[in-house]
């Protein structure tokens, strides 16, 4: 088992930046495939990026390309999201998740664990 806990969230204006951060304790970090989702009110839970075990490949969402980028340091069992250029509509919660499926993988089912959340809040 892995047990996860995001941090970074915030608010922050339109064109802005703002970087999470999600640290894993528990089994080896580096058996994991991590990505990040998103969930905004009254929306399904939606794939944003993800990256390989080893941090050489990624995996991203049409809607976030070239805005956002997954980075993991295994050193530290942490994985990042660094967002660019937000919009007032990535404003979501922001799920950290692990499996130990194929990568790439945007199927919230695959991946077992996840963190509780952190709020990403843009505004116009």
């Amino acid at each position: 088992q892995v047990q996860l806990v995001e941090s970074g969230g915030g608010l922050v204006q339109a064109g802005g930046s703002l970087r999470l951060s999600c640290a894993a304790s528990g089994r080896a970090f580096v058996t994991y495939v991590m990505a990040w989702f998103r969930q905004a009110p009254g929306k399904e839970r939606e794939f944003v990026v993800s990256i390989n075990r080893s941090g050489g490949s990624r995996y991203s969402a049409d809607s976030v390309k070239g805005r956002f980028t997954i980075s993991r340091d295994n050193a530290k069992s942490t994985v990042y999201l660094q967002m660019n250029s937000l919009k007032p509509e990535d404003t979501a919660l922001y799920f950290c998740a692990a499996g130990l499926g194929s990568f790439p993988d945007a199927n919230s089912n695959n991946y077992a664990y996840w963190g509780q959340g952190t709020q990403v809040t843009v505004s116009s």
